[in-house]
């Protein structure tokens, strides 16, 4: 399973940078997650280090 920018995404860049596997980047109109990278932070971190980051809660399962 991964997690999803809805586009509610301000643009911000907040969560980029905490993406242990590098699966968020900046699409066309707002941040994406790449499906097929996202472990949901699996691993690496008790939850995903991203969704507490974001400042307008657009991160979702």
């Amino acid at each position: 399973m991964s997690l999803k920018i809805t586009d509610e995404c301000i643009n911000c860049g907040a969560c980029e940078p905490e993406c242990p596997v590098n699966a968020i980047s900046e699409g066309s109109d707002y941040y994406v997650i790449d499906p097929d990278k996202c472990v949901e932070c699996v691993g690496h971190f008790d939850e995903p280090s991203c969704v507490p980051v974001c400042p307008v809660d657009c991160i979702i399962k």
